[in-house]
């Protein structure tokens, strides 16, 4: 066995799971913005259907590494990477993967809702039809259960064919949640999903993550450290590009390895 695997090993075994329950590998990834070094050297393991948070003050990388693990990043022209990120057994950085493929097996959803200008039926049933389904019944029926596995079913049913522009804000970012799932990721990137919501809201979009993952591996940044401590079960924290720790959520937020990290989830600095 070679060194690679004999350390995912030995990962999977400190945290108690079997190796196949590895989804994504991150491999001392680096990116830059042109002479600027915004992620540095990162290494990590995140395990299927578990919810990670990234948190960490303004500017410290954690969106730019979120972007990275669908390859949002493609459209800066100055950007570069060095190292690897690993989903399931595929480099995603590899020349010949499908950047597309990729991207309809990890989904985004981005810190404000943005609908498309269509109706509701029209926004979930988009990615379908831009990768060539025709299928009306297989259409409507992935809409419908999209629209359920986000929580939105039961208040939209009846209006499918109203603009998404007439739903409120909450609902709008259940709505982009939906979208993301019709086209059945395995991977849901969530960029603080609820930073522009109200209390209310924001608990429902908290509650969909937790019946998500039971079917999703989620990876979700967020400046709230209630919110990371409720939803994630590991969580990350990155200063200035650097991952300074990564371990479950209940260790980071109660028995932290670095003073750094117990300073900035008690909220003395950030």
């Amino acid at each position: 066995m070679n060194m690679k695997n004999l350390k995912q090993e030995k990962i999977a075994e400190d945290r108690g799971v079997e190796l196949n329950q590895l989804k994504i590998s991150v491999e001392n990834f680096n990116f830059y913005y042109g002479a600027v070094h915004a992620l540095k050297s990162v290494t990590m393991q995140i395990l299927e259907n578990t919810v990670v948070g990234i948190i960490g003050p303004s500017g410290c990388g954690k969106s730019t590494f979120l972007r990275s693990f669908n390859r949002m990043n493609d459209t800066i022209p100055s950007a570069r990477y060095e190292g690897k990120i690993v989903v399931d057994t595929q480099n995603i950085f590899d020349k010949e993967l499908d950047v597309v493929d990729l991207r309809r097996q990890v989904g985004m959803v981005f810190q404000k809702s943005n609908p498309f200008p269509k109706s509701i039926f029209d926004n979930v049933a988009y990615g379908l039809r831009i990768n060539g389904i025709k299928d009306r019944n297989f259409i409507e029926q992935r809409v419908e259960t999209s629209l359920k596995q986000s929580a939105l079913w039961n208040e939209v049913k009846d209006r499918l064919n109203k603009s998404a522009f007439a739903l409120s804000g909450g609902q709008q970012q259940r709505l982009c949640i939906a979208r993301a799932l019709a086209v059945q990721p395995e991977v849901l990137l969530l960029d603080e999903p609820a930073s522009a919501l109200d209390p209310i809201a924001t608990g429902k979009i908290e509650e969909l993550i937790h019946e998500l993952k039971l079917k999703y591996t989620i990876v979700i940044v967020t400046h709230n450290m209630q919110q990371a401590a409720r939803v994630s079960d590991y969580t990350a924290f990155f200063m200035l590009g650097e991952l300074v720790e990564y371990d479950k959520t209940s260790k980071i937020f109660t028995n932290p390895a670095k003073k750094i990290t117990e300073d900035y989830v008690t909220g003395r600095f950030g």
